[in-house]
């Protein structure tokens, strides 16, 4: 609310001290999904599709046939299937019982009319390159990337994507289909893919390791590190230990829960953390170090 924007009415605090304007914006990036459509996907959202779509207008067929970007797209009219309206999917909604979704038997699932679908790059039409995961995307289009500037921004806009440790999704997968944790990823790689010359922004993540593999948490570690050292400043609400173990700066609260809680326990460095005997945090952390030097 004080850099005027709108927000939830705060908790009851005393108030807030320091310089405040040290940062120029705020961003909460929390785990609400990323998009209401159930056309919205990933790669919308970090804006590498309209890359895609202008790689795939530039094909000489797609020229001849007189397509532009604009029929790559399933949003709008042109060269999607009319049938589903780019879902892919129709639903038969059910009086008494859930609604049925069934495969479009216009398009057969591919979103897109056959005469669009003809069109194709290295063999790979547009639904076939939506189905790509993102690692094999990144492979796929960095073969030509050092040659064709298009290709050369598509790695460039699914590399942070790749970073966050969310290289297993599909191109096309629908932003409905994401957990919350993934759709938090997904705003944080968003935010390391823009070019904004905007520095010192105070990014808030909640729980931004949940359902997360040991090996992507340390990859979601550097792209933290990536965003610090572009000048920005972050601050985690986590338990996890691997997580608490790298912070700069650790604000414990407890001791307990609940009503049980709500008072500062600890502030200071890991390290410190450790000797704090009051601290249920520094206990835990205390026993990850041990186990992780045994």
């Amino acid at each position: 609310r004080e850099y005027g924007e709108t927000s939830e009415r705060p908790g009851e605090h005393l108030g807030l001290e320091g310089d405040i304007r040290m940062a120029t914006n705020i961003e909460f990036v929390d785990q609400n999904p990323i998009g209401k459509s159930t056309r919205s996907n990933p790669v919308t959202y970090l804006k590498a599709y309209d890359d895609i779509r202008k790689l795939y207008a530039d094909q000489p067929l797609a020229k001849q046939m007189g397509h532009t970007a604009g029929h790559f797209s399933f949003n709008s009219e042109g060269g999607r299937c009319e049938e589903c309206k780019g879902e892919g999917t129709v639903t038969v909604e059910m009086q008494f019982m859930a609604d049925l979704v069934l495969e479009c038997e216009a398009c057969h699932g591919k979103r897109f009319k056959d005469e669009v679908l003809e069109i194709k790059y290295r063999g790979k039409n547009i639904h076939d390159v939506l189905e790509l995961s993102v690692d094999d995307a990144i492979e796929f289009f960095g073969e030509d990337s050092s040659s064709n500037s298009t290709c050369r921004r598509i790695v460039e806009r699914l590399k942070p994507l790749q970073e966050v440790g969310m290289g297993y999704i599909r191109l096309g997968q629908s932003s409905s289909t994401l957990s919350g944790g993934e759709s938090q990823r997904v705003k944080l790689a968003s935010f390391l893919a823009k070019d904004s010359e905007q520095r010192q922004i105070m990014f808030i993540f909640d729980e931004p390791t949940t359902g997360l593999h040991f090996h992507d948490i340390n990859r979601l570690l550097k792209a933290f590190n990536a965003l610090i050292s572009n000048g920005h400043t972050i601050v985690i609400v986590e338990h996890n230990m691997e997580v608490i173990k790298c912070a700069d700066w650790v604000i414990d609260l407890g001791e307990e829960a609940g009503d049980k809680g709500g008072e500062i326990v600890f502030e200071g460095t890991p390290h410190d953390l450790e000797q704090c005997e009051r601290s249920h945090t520094g206990r835990f952390l205390r026993e990850h170090n041990k186990s992780i030097t045994k």
